[in-house]
């Protein structure tokens, strides 16, 4: 499995200079007050795992892995433990220039909220990731795309009617016993989300035909 590992880290190398680029895009936005740069995080992820997808696309890497020893169940395995590790390095780096930012800017620097915002960013990279993988996975990654942006699309329009409809105050008043088991419910919740996810795109991958 470590040579599948090693096949994706090749590719997001070559993806280093653009990466560079845009991380310093967004840094001096940063600085310029223009925006957080906790947006990097989902925006490099997402662009850098679908790459990696197009690429093997490309390169029909897939015909390729289902002739190696377990090489469905690793090509898969290496492409979430991959993510996984992506995410968390990109997360560090946001966590480090957005100490650096907000020191500049402020003159202090608000630890439990950039920790806490990078949380989130970090959950809700790992759940659009998790539900995009089986997608690609079925239909491909010029199919999912459009899969994934009628996902997105409805995901929208269900929470604007969620918001519109529900009173949610209720709800969050009612669940505010919770709040002290947050991140610990909401790492378990990750965590099973992504085994789900992993276990559906073994499957679909190992009766792909190529």
């Amino acid at each position: 499995m470590l040579g599948f590992m090693k096949k994706d880290l090749a590719m997001i190398k070559s993806n280093f200079k653009l990466i560079g680029i845009l991380l310093v895009i967004y840094v001096i936005m940063g600085f310029m007050e223009k925006m957080d740069i906790s947006f990097i995080l989902p925006f490099m992820c997402v662009m850098i795992m679908i790459s990696s997808f197009s690429y093997d696309n490309y390169n029909n890497w897939d015909a390729y892995s289902i002739s190696l020893p377990n090489g469905r169940v690793n090509s898969v395995k290496s492409k979430y433990i991959t993510t996984i590790l992506m995410t968390l390095v990109v997360a560090i780096i946001t966590i480090m220039f957005s100490f650096m930012i907000s020191y500049v800017n402020n003159k202090v620097i608000n630890y439990e909220q950039i920790l806490v915002t990078m949380f989130g960013t970090i959950f809700g990279t790992l759940m659009v990731l998790t539900v995009m993988y089986p997608i690609i996975y079925k239909f491909g990654v010029e199919k999912a795309r459009i899969g994934i942006f009628m996902l997105v699309f409805g995901i929208v329009i269900a929470g604007s009617l969620l918001l519109k409809y529900i009173d949610l105050s209720n709800i969050l008043k009612a669940l505010s016993f919770l709040e002290d088991y947050l991140i610990i419910i909401l790492m378990i919740i990750e965590i099973i989300i992504v085994y789900i996810s992993y276990k559906i795109s073994v499957k679909i991958f190992s009766k792909k035909e190529f």
